[in-house]
């Protein structure tokens, strides 16, 4: 339960730190623009470079999943009223203003502490991976290693997090509120399950479409992320807008491509009891009837997507980078 607000303490320090450097800096101090503009591993001590950056990364990506979670909440619940019931976006903020305000952030816990392990995740161990499938410690690095670092950090990322979206999923469905008024009795019913029941059918049910749609998805985001930001810091653009601009790109289309594995997800991680829970075949089935065959309501909830993702991964690349940046100046200097 501790762990979003140590993420976020640790990231502020991390600010703050900059903060103080660049007053040090106005004092007369060697100032950090005045270093080697390098990345990660620009030093004859690559290795331990990297790992000083991972570290920085690790403490970014739990600081922006923490506020961004918070931000995009309602529109992420709004997503997936979609999801489940294929109602229109009028449809579903009608149905969540029914419910009242004391509902709207109902099933935030779960996101919220997944959403913070999974900004450290992502960063942390596609560097991890990177540094392990390659004896390159510049900062240029081949497509094919970004795209395994990338698929293996997503593959990792599932793995850990699956629990955390079967429970969110769950409280998010409003057909279970009665039946599943809290995470307490989500974790009861799914320990009252023996060992295979409990891990098949209960904490990781989906797990197939969840490996596929995360490791796919962190190997496009990270295969892209910064050949669109060299690109564009080329054409004169401010420091950090490359960055913001390529993660807002990448981020939205990677997430829109994948869109049709989180509907099918959705649908089945919301599924509880034996009688309700349908094979990974028949939970296709019954998606593509339900939408009635057609691939525009497949995508419903595709456009409140793309408002949150946005500014969501924007954000988070523009920040993760800044600080990468700087951390490998101070280290230079």
């Amino acid at each position: 339960m501790k762990l979003p607000v140590v993420h976020y303490v640790e990231g502020f320090k991390v600010v703050v730190l900059l903060l103080q450097e660049k007053q040090v800096a106005k004092r007369g101090g060697p100032r950090m623009e005045e270093t080697a503009g390098i990345q990660c591993g620009d030093s004859k001590n690559g290795k331990e470079v990297e790992k000083e950056c991972s570290f920085w990364s690790y403490h970014h990506g739990a600081l922006s999943s923490f506020l961004s979670i918070l931000a995009t909440f309602p529109i992420h619940k709004t997503i997936f009223r979609q999801q489940i019931h294929a109602f229109s976006i009028h449809k579903a903020v009608c149905q969540l203003h029914h419910e009242g305000l004391c509902c709207l952030y109902r099933g935030i816990l779960p996101p919220l502490m997944s959403k913070t392990l999974q900004g450290t995740l992502m960063f942390g161990t596609y560097d991890s991976f990177l540094s392990l499938l390659s004896s390159n410690t510049s900062e240029s690095y081949m497509l094919p290693q970004r795209w395994a670092a990338g698929f293996f950090s997503g593959s990792v990322e599932a793995l850990v997090l699956n629990p955390f979206e079967r429970v969110q999923n769950i409280l998010q469905d409003g057909r279970k509120n009665s039946r599943f008024p809290n995470t307490r009795s989500i974790l009861q019913e799914f320990n009252s399950y023996g060992l295979k029941e409990r891990l098949v059918i209960g904490y990781y049910r989906g797990l197939g479409p969840v490996l596929l749609r995360n490791s796919l998805g962190s190997a496009l985001y990270f295969s892209f992320k910064d050949p669109l930001r060299d690109s564009l810091s080329n054409k004169g653009l401010p420091s950090w807008l490359p960055a913001l601009v390529s993660g807002s790109i990448n981020g939205t289309l990677t997430s829109l491509m994948l869109y049709p594995l989180t509907v099918l997800v959705a649908n089945m991680q919301s599924q509880v009891g034996g009688h309700e829970v349908l094979s990974l075949w028949k939970s296709m089935q019954s998606v593509w009837q339900s939408r009635g065959r057609k691939l525009t309501l497949l995508y419903r909830g595709g456009s409140l997507l793309v408002l949150r993702a946005c500014p969501t991964w924007g954000i988070t690349t523009a920040i993760h980078d800044f600080l990468t940046e700087n951390a490998g100046r101070d280290r230079r200097g």
